[in-house]
């Protein structure tokens, strides 16, 4: 066989795409999704309920969780258990080691005196910070008696 014949042979593979170019190795595929997610979380000391998050949907994204319809709950943290506020969003990111979620699109944060929607957010459950970037609205449903002074 010629020189010509043996290159043909060796370079086969590679001319079954178009360009010459060979087929990467296909990747593992990506897990499934976690479907009607539920992730309770209690107090260090006391094992109070803490909060709890829900989520339609979820992926593991590193270190962190891609939640699709994040609902959190979040509770006093004492042994009365009652609700202090929830947070409601369409998509978001949970980093369970910081206890701490954010989102680009938009975010309603709900208690009984206040509520406040706006998009680009960020919620630090050990700081009890919720921050809002853009179209931030707040509708107090609480008399405010000077507020201005």
């Amino acid at each position: 066989m010629s020189r010509i014949g043996w290159l043909a042979l060796l370079l086969a593979p590679c001319s079954l795409l178009p360009g010459g170019e060979a087929a990467a190795p296909s990747a593992a595929p990506a897990p499934a999704p976690a479907v009607n997610w539920v992730l309770p979380i209690f107090s260090d000391k006391e094992g109070f309920r803490s909060m709890t998050l829900r989520g339609t949907e979820v992926r593991p994204a590193g270190r962190s969780i891609a939640v699709t319809d994040l609902s959190i709950t979040i509770f006093t943290g004492d042994a009365a258990a009652q609700v202090d506020s929830i947070l409601l969003s369409p998509s978001a990111v949970f980093v369970p080691k910081e206890n701490r979620a954010s989102g680009d699109k938009s975010v309603r944060l709900i208690r009984d005196d206040v509520e406040v929607t706006g998009l680009g957010w960020e919620y630090d459950h050990k700081a009890k910070k919720v921050s809002l970037q853009q179209k931030v609205r707040v509708t107090f449903r609480a008399q405010l008696n000077d507020i201005l002074k």
